[in-house]
């Protein structure tokens, strides 16, 4: 039975695309571990040089921002993991990342605020944002340079997609979906 239900897994996520799929925490250790697989089976794949290497800047930036925000983390003497889950796939011939992690209800507004102003760029506007940022200091409570969202933005193909679901009176699952 148990064989039966992981190969069912297994099959629906291959029917829905995805090529590749992780859950569970991240460091950044096993970031560079798995951009490592992901550039080789894009390579196997033939993959244009210039989409694979989008959607690796995505998947990268994605992961880094579960390693950052996660609110669903364990931490020892200098060890710090964070959970969550990233995917990548394709639909209608374009490569998509998303990924998901738990993240504070109270912090859910401002990214919201900042998704959607994304949304409404254009890429020519979005270049000009991107560098604006990089010339100011890193906001209050980033982990980063405050670009990460932007230079996703800036690779997507669309729009990009995001969802919460309230989990809790403290937490919310982020779900962030991009098309390269």
């Amino acid at each position: 039975m148990l064989a039966h239900e992981y190969q069912s897994y297994c099959s629906s996520l291959e029917k829905r695309g995805i090529i590749f799929s992780y859950s569970g925490f991240v460091s950044e250790d096993l970031l560079e571990a798995l951009g490592q697989t992901i550039t080789r089976k894009m390579q196997m794949d033939d993959t244009n040089t210039s989409t694979a290497n989008r959607v690796f800047g995505v998947f990268v930036e994605q992961v880094q921002n579960i390693i950052r925000y996660s609110a669903e983390r364990e931490r020892d003497e200098g060890a710090e993991l964070s959970s969550g889950v990233i995917t990548i796939g394709r639909e209608q011939g374009k490569f998509y990342v998303a990924c998901g992690n738990l993240v504070l209800r109270e912090d859910m507004d401002d990214l919201r605020t900042r998704l959607e102003q994304l949304q409404r760029m254009d890429k020519n506007e979005l270049k000009v944002f991107y560098k604006e940022k990089l010339r100011q200091e890193p906001e209050s409570g980033s982990k980063g340079a405050s670009v990460g969202l932007i230079d996703i933005a800036r690779k997507a193909s669309e729009p990009l997609i995001f969802d919460f679901l309230a989990v809790d009176d403290r937490h919310a699952f982020f779900y962030l979906k991009v098309y390269v």
